[in-house]
């Protein structure tokens, strides 16, 4: 969209950047971009050395943003830009976060039914209300950008990263257009990358300080029905007087008592690991009032 379209979103004039990330195209669209620049100073060029995925051309953009809302969209223009400035509105009202919410997707049923089993699945897991949690139109405050690490292909779940830091989130209807620049990337490959991300964002929001309550009740439920099957072995034995001996459930108790100690030593050995880190936090500071200098530093190192 252009620099008036922009202008246009919002009743006064207000200063912006339009950063593009090139993730490593194929096509001429740097040397397109590089040859506008002059012309138009409100746009910025990253271009990485190689296509990285949407995580890492999102981080890239957050490194340089410098302004206090944040805005991002997809380059295919299929979410619509004009959505922005309700958006914007919705984050002044006291929100961190705003989500598109593509309520009529104009995509193929090879992208709107796993689209919808995974933000159900999400749902499900995380307790968020949300219906779209990877729509590509997001409006941010710095703050939350700041502070999101994301890996893989995490960028699925960044309202789920930012609520678990104590943000606040959510979502407004946009209007979805059908395609009409470039091809979809989406495949087999991407939904199974997206299972082994939405595990790991689940185990990082839930148990990443508390490791110990996720090895540990494993461990312990392994161990305890382990040896429920011993003990029923050892009854027989003294009871009925039945062979011991080449009986496959008392292999599978022997089992589950080994499984349920090496479960339980790797949660202590992951409470040792998070509670001797120094990096980072576990809670997120909005503002601090009536502290001093000194003080107030302390948590700005604490993030």
């Amino acid at each position: 969209m252009s620099e008036k379209e922009l202008h246009n979103l919002f009743s006064e004039p207000f200063a912006f950047e339009i950063l593009m990330v090139d993730d490593g195209s194929t096509d001429d669209s740097r040397h397109v971009i590089s040859n506008a620049i002059p012309s138009k100073p409100e746009l910025r060029l990253i271009a990485l050395q190689r296509n990285f995925g949407k995580t890492a051309a999102l981080s890239a953009g957050f490194m340089a943003a410098a302004g206090d809302y944040i805005c991002t969209i997809d380059a295919d223009l299929q979410d619509d830009p004009f959505a922005i400035k309700a958006m914007i509105q919705k984050l002044q009202e006291g929100y961190d976060l705003v989500s598109g919410w593509k309520q009529h997707r104009k995509d193929p049923l090879s992208k709107t039914i796993p689209s919808k089993l995974f933000n159900g699945v999400t749902r499900l897991f995380t307790g968020i209300t949300m219906h779209d949690f990877n729509c590509g139109l997001k409006v941010y405050r710095k703050e939350v950008t700041k502070r999101l690490e994301l890996h893989g292909d995490m960028h699925r779940y960044i309202p789920v990263l930012a609520q678990w830091m104590g943000f606040r989130i959510t979502e407004l209807p946009v209007k979805h257009h059908a395609r009409k620049f470039g091809t979809t990337k989406y495949g087999v490959s991407r939904f199974f990358a997206g299972l082994l991300d939405f595990l790991s964002v689940l185990f990082i929001t839930r148990y990443l300080r508390r490791p110990m309550h996720f090895f540990g009740m494993a461990g312990f439920l392994s161990s305890l029905f382990g040896f429920l099957i011993s003990l029923y072995v050892t009854l027989d034995k003294i009871l009925l007087h039945k062979p011991v001996s080449n009986r496959p459930i008392l292999f599978l108790g022997i089992l589950l008592i080994i499984l349920g100690v090496q479960l339980f030593s790797t949660g202590l050995l992951g409470e040792m690991l998070s509670t001797s880190s120094t990096k980072g936090s576990a809670f997120t500071v909005r503002e601090t009032v009536n502290l001093t200098d000194e003080q107030a530093s302390k948590f700005m190192m604490a993030e």
